[in-house]
């Protein structure tokens, strides 16, 4: 026999080497049988919650659009779902979780306040944990727990975390933009106030009060007294002394007249621009002040920046551990270790044969 031949096992002698070995094969499986399934009785049910949710686009809730009539925007950009991605994986949204919901205790890990059981209890959450991007660019985030209610808490505080630190990253410029409404609203307010004031002035002044009416009265005015007075001249009847007064009174700011032609003339075109501009000034300030309660209603309400598909919920069935796979796979495993380590040891057996 060649020193090859040796290690060759043919089927026959296969087939008496499992047979000689065939209790403590038995003996294995039925082993890592047992063990096996001792061990997944004693693993816990582990149950997942999802929440999904769209982001929208944190520009859309921006007062300066939102009082301009702009909806919404479901955010499908990359750099949207990227940016919720992080923040829901992010250091502080953990902390946030393992405090409000005392995970310390729950997974065991002893007092809260050193290194090593901060560390163990954030790296357990975060396991827990799984935010991905789905195929119909939506974000599914779940939780793992083997209390299912509290599995569902945990999926729905993180959303809800998310969307406030979102709502974060323009909180201070949607505030820096109602100040800016606030200010220009204060500003035309204090201009319609100037305005109009020097407004009156200009009709005590000159005594314009009503630019067309005031126009036609005076020149009516004028020309019948003037036409009276030039009759009364000539003979006819009428006081021409008086006349001459009145009509000096409707014509000469010096005539006594509160209302008076050189006045009116003076005062028309300065009476005229302060009226177009308070009306302008008017509409701009009204424009400005509905723009500013709008927004600041907006920024009050704290419009959402997720658009949430599915709320989550305490889950009906388990999720893991799938015992029947573990055990099948560890009776599979024991046997694939116990036949190595059997041919080893026949070719270990056969060795001195090569001599």
């Amino acid at each position: 026999m060649s020193p090859t031949s040796t290690f060759s096992f043919s089927l026959a002698s296969l087939r008496a080497i499992f047979d000689r070995w065939k209790h403590l094969l038995g003996l294995a499986a039925g082993l890592a049988l047992v063990v096996s399934t001792i061990v997944v009785l004693r693993m816990p049910n582990i149950y997942s919650s999802v929440a999904v949710f769209l982001p929208t686009s944190p520009q859309s809730a921006d007062p300066d659009r939102l009082v301009e009539g702009s909806k919404l925007e479901l955010g499908t950009r990359s750099e949207d779902l990227d940016r919720v991605i992080s923040i829901g994986e992010s250091l502080p949204v953990a902390e946030l979780m393992v405090r409000r919901f005392n995970l310390y205790q729950h997974y065991k890990q002893g007092v809260p306040g050193t290194d090593l059981v901060e560390n163990r209890t954030l790296q357990e959450f975060s396991s827990n944990l799984s935010i991905v991007h789905n195929e119909r660019d939506a974000i599914e985030l779940t939780f793992q727990d083997r209390d299912k209610q509290l599995a569902a808490r945990v999926a729905n505080a993180v959303v809800a975390a998310i969307d406030s630190i979102n709502q974060q990253l323009t909180l201070e410029n949607r505030r820096n933009v109602l100040e800016l409404y606030r200010q220009r609203s204060a500003s035309l307010g204090r201009h319609y106030e100037q305005t109009r004031q020097a407004l009156i002035k200009a009709r005590r002044r000159y005594g314009v009060f009503g630019l067309e009416q005031q126009g036609r009265y005076l020149a009516k005015t004028v020309i019948e007294t003037e036409k009276e007075l030039r009759v009364a001249e000539g003979g006819g009847p009428g006081n021409a002394a008086g006349l001459r007064r009145a009509l000096r009174g409707l014509t000469s700011a010096e005539g006594g007249n509160l209302i008076n032609l050189e006045n009116w003339t003076k005062g028309a075109d300065s009476v005229n621009l302060a009226s177009t501009r308070l009306a302008d000034l008017q509409g701009r300030f009204i424009a400005a002040r509905a723009t500013y309660e709008q927004a600041e209603t907006s920024l009050s309400s704290r419009v959402s920046s997720l658009y949430l598909l599915q709320k989550a919920q305490p889950a009906t069935r388990k999720s893991k551990p799938f015992r029947s796979a573990i055990v099948l796979s560890s009776v599979v495993l024991t046997l694939a270790l116990s036949i190595l380590v059997i041919l080893l040891l026949e070719l270990w057996r056969r060795r001195p044969a090569l001599g």
